[in-house]
């Protein structure tokens, strides 16, 4: 999921930029994620809502911790808009999205390590074959899936209810969301922007209420880094082609071409907001 901070004062060094992005997404990951882990395989969360108020804890910690260090994107989504709307360099974007996908990455297998026999048990009961038919049941604790799971089943009838179009709208318009969101509270030109340790908070709770209506359909990604590290650690966990290209594929235009696209359109509305609205005020 996914998050964000404009670049501090003076611009870091490169190494300590990307040791704050993968610092700040593997705290985003091993928060947000790890409460997917526990919620689906110990019955541990109850219900969606509790999940998404840990991600909004994951993505506030994470901003916090990697704000001074890089701007804290931990997002390629955000990296991308603010390329595009903020000056951020374009030398950096490549390297920011490997260290973002890195600590994802990392953040899951430390999370498999944690929860491994407990998926293993939950597999069981639920009599399922991890990489067979319906073992994104459990592949949903790292990788997302459309539609959710835990909430439709993996039965080809629930396919029907989130097509690959519902599912590429969602995304875009979460994610968009949520650029707009990360744009209103960060930007200098913003006379009511709160203050920085204060937006950090804000930016969490809007990450938890776009879950809220997001997640239902897709799980609510909202970030490329938090699917594909995590998809791409449990591809080679096991779950194989139910991870990478998915049950019915899409994944890569669900997950990682549409969050990019919602960003860029959030980010174009603030641009628009900003530039043409305020001159007509």
């Amino acid at each position: 999921m996914e998050i964000i901070f404009v670049m501090p004062a003076s611009k870091p060094k490169l190494w300590r930029a990307l040791v704050g992005e993968y610092i700040g997404t593997f705290i985003l990951v091993f928060f947000g994620v790890g409460a997917v882990n526990a919620a689906v395989v110990t019955g541990a969360q109850a219900g969606l809502w509790q999940v998404a108020v840990v991600w909004a804890f994951g993505v506030s910690l994470g901003i916090y911790t990697a704000s001074s260090l890089s701007g804290a994107h931990i997002n390629p989504a955000i990296t991308a808009a603010f390329a595009i709307f903020n000056r951020f360099p374009w030398s950096r974007v490549v390297p920011y999205w490997i260290a973002q996908i890195a600590g994802a990455a990392c953040a899951s297998l430390v999370l498999y390590a944690m929860f491994s026999d407990s998926i293993i048990e939950f597999e069981r009961i639920n009599g399922l074959l991890r990489g067979g038919p319906g073992s994104e049941l459990s592949g949903m604790v790292f990788g997302e899936y459309f539609p959710n799971p835990a909430i439709f089943g993996t039965a080809e009838d629930a396919w029907r209810v989130v097509t690959l179009r519902t599912a590429f709208i969602a995304e875009v318009v979460g994610t968009a969301m949520l650029a707009l969101l990360v744009f209103t509270l960060t930007s200098d030109s913003n006379p009511s922007r709160p203050p920085t340790a204060l937006a950090a908070v804000l930016i969490g709770v809007g990450v938890a209420a776009i879950i809220s209506v997001i997640a239902p359909l897709t799980q609510a990604a909202l970030n490329p880094a938090r699917d594909f590290g995590p998809r791409l650690v449990s591809y080679f966990l096991g779950w194989g082609e139910i991870a990478i290209p998915g049950p019915r594929g899409g994944w890569l235009l669900v997950y990682i071409v549409a969050p990019i696209c919602g960003a860029i359109i959030g980010g174009a509305i603030y641009w628009f907001i900003k530039m043409v609205l305020r001159k007509e005020v």
